[in-house]
């Protein structure tokens, strides 16, 4: 193992001492080795050679949106599942295992479970009656202009919280992986996002997540099954290896999640956020058609549920293997995000860990690329196209506004990566899955299902989801206390989703109910006709 350098020198005295009669784990996070290096580069260079493809076959904006809808089912399972396997899920959860124990599995659980209703309730009709955005869905048969600005601000409300947790994710790896100030490593994943988004577009998006999805099921397959040869490949007793370390409590509830609103809270924003994040739903625009759309869901669900199901293992594994235990894992990264990458150099050594950090950087360069363009149609189909030019621009106007909108979202992107440094990822993302769960899902589902539901439901319920989830978060210890460093948080819940989802709920059925629209009611049949048959689908 190389030397280690001043700057892992330093992570190491930062980091708590080992228990008694315990040797402190040596690390080459902090002091590149050549072998780390070639991999992060190699799988960078490869991912731009896609974008240079991509990029060349990206002209209109449905060539820059939706890939041209000439995604196969099979191929969007694995992108959507790429979108989905993000810093939260590989580096967060898999940190939060290590240093909570079992509440981090929770995170896991909810969110796998929100995909059958993805599947059921909201793909076909969002493939039949949409075009780019989850707005096309909520304004077919409403007034255009208020619903798409309504929508436009929860959408990209939920993609900046959601771009949080992936860049603070990748500022931390950078750092230590090649010992560069975090706010260099936040500078670095927003030019290489860029690159991918301004010139590739969908087309390019879609398949750096294919070949990450790939990579990195394989990378978690390997740490799992070297985790498991650790214990004679019996999951138990890695479990019993846990309680003896740490003691019974670690396999107990209680570690994250305290009170049973707070879980209920955390499980509704866990499993409905799904069904409102905007670069998940923007994927079904991408295939030919509903079918399509409902069997790519069905393959995402395979290699998600898989991935889940194996992702705890490299947690528990790295708490109780790695020399030190928690308090070396937290010593290095507060938030425990490293533990997986720390784990698969105990375990493979350096040139294993340059694979696992170079594949977690493609993981979060991937997610944040779909995130951005997600963030930019938000503005440039909704806002621009069809509030200020009243759906008459050219392509070519399409195209730079959303262009336009990339670069502005990345520049936020970096600077919101630089304030919420040392957050758990994974929890982070519990947060942005509470905005959507509150201010996307309810109006989407009543859009598709409510025969009453009317503009002014629309509006005020998604306005009334996405600020009051916004505000309580602010108000939570996790802004108020961790980021702006106040004594005391006003609002005493973690995670907000189940009053700010109940409240998008109530208040679109109470507006729709007091400003009936007939207009409205009388197109929900026609939606009804294409919702289900697809007629009239693009």
């Amino acid at each position: 193992m190389p030397s280690i350098g001043a700057i892992q020198a330093l992570l190491l005295t930062q980091a708590a001492p080992a228990a008694a009669g315990e040797p402190m784990q040596q690390t080459s996070l902090g002091s590149p080795s050549m072998m780390s290096i070639l991999f992060f580069f190699m799988i960078v260079a490869v991912t731009l050679v896609i974008t240079y493809w991509a990029a060349r076959k990206t002209k209109t904006s449905s060539e820059f949106y939706a890939a041209g809808r000439s995604v196969s089912a099979l191929q969007n399972g694995f992108a959507l599942a790429g979108d989905y396997m993000s810093a939260a899920s590989f580096l967060g959860i898999s940190g939060m295992v290590a240093l909570k124990g079992y509440d981090g599995m929770i995170y896991a659980t909810g969110w796998l479970v929100g995909w059958p209703a993805l599947m059921f309730l909201v793909a076909e009709p969002l493939r039949n009656l949409g075009k780019f955005t989850f707005a096309d869905v909520v304004a077919f048969r409403l007034r255009q202009k208020p619903v798409r600005i309504a929508a436009a601000i929860g959408g990209i409300l939920t993609v900046l919280f959601y771009t949080i947790a992936q860049m603070v994710g990748s500022g931390a790896l950078i750092q230590l992986m090649f010992g560069l100030k975090y706010e260099y490593a936040e500078l670095i994943v927003g030019v290489v996002m860029l690159a991918y988004v301004l010139f590739g577009g969908m087309l390019a998006t879609t398949w750096v997540q294919i070949i990450k999805a790939g990579l990195l099921l394989f990378g978690v397959s390997l740490l799992t099954v070297l985790v498991l040869a650790k214990f004679g490949f019996h999951p138990g007793n890695i479990y019993a290896a846990v309680v003896e370390k740490y003691g019974q409590t670690a396999l107990e509830p209680g570690g994250i999640v305290a009170s049973p609103v707070e879980a209920v809270s955390l499980g509704l924003a866990l499993m409905f956020g799904l069904l409102g994040l905007p670069h998940i739903l923007m994927r079904f625009y991408t295939v030919p058609d509903a079918k399509a759309a409902r069997k790519s869901v069905l393959y995402a669900t395979g290699l998600i549920g898989y991935f889940y199901i194996i992702i705890p293992i490299v947690g528990f594994g790295a708490s109780v293997l790695m020399p030190g235990g928690r308090k070396f894992i937290s010593g290095i990264d507060g938030g425990g995000n490293m533990a997986a990458p720390l784990l698969a150099e105990l375990l493979g050594g350096t040139a294993f860990l340059g694979f696992i950090a170079a594949v977690a950087f493609a993981t979060i360069l991937a997610v944040v690329a779909g995130l951005t363009l997600a963030g930019a149609s938000a503005y440039s189909h909704d806002i621009y196209v069809n509030v200020i030019k009243g759906g008459k621009a050219t392509e070519e106007e399409q195209v730079k506004a959303a262009k336009i909108a990339t670069i502005i979202f990345g520049v936020f992107a970096v600077g919101l990566g630089i304030l919420f440094k040392g957050q758990n990822v994974a929890f982070m993302v519990g947060l942005a899955f509470a905005i959507a769960a509150s201010a996307n899902f309810p109006a989407l589902l009543m859009s598709i299902v409510w025969k009453r539901f009317t503009t002014q439901g629309a509006v005020w319920s998604i306005l009334v989801g996405a600020f009051s989830s916004c505000a309580m978060i602010l108000l939570s210890k996790t802004v108020w206390v961790d980021v702006f460093k106040f004594e005391h948080a006003i609002f005493p819940m973690k995670n907000p989703a189940i009053f700010s989802m109940t409240s998008a709920f109530a208040v679109g059925i109470v507006v729709s109910l007091l400003t009936p629209e007939r207009e409205a009611q009388e197109k929900f049949e026609d939606e009804k006709l294409r919702t289900y048959l697809g007629v009239g689908a693009e």
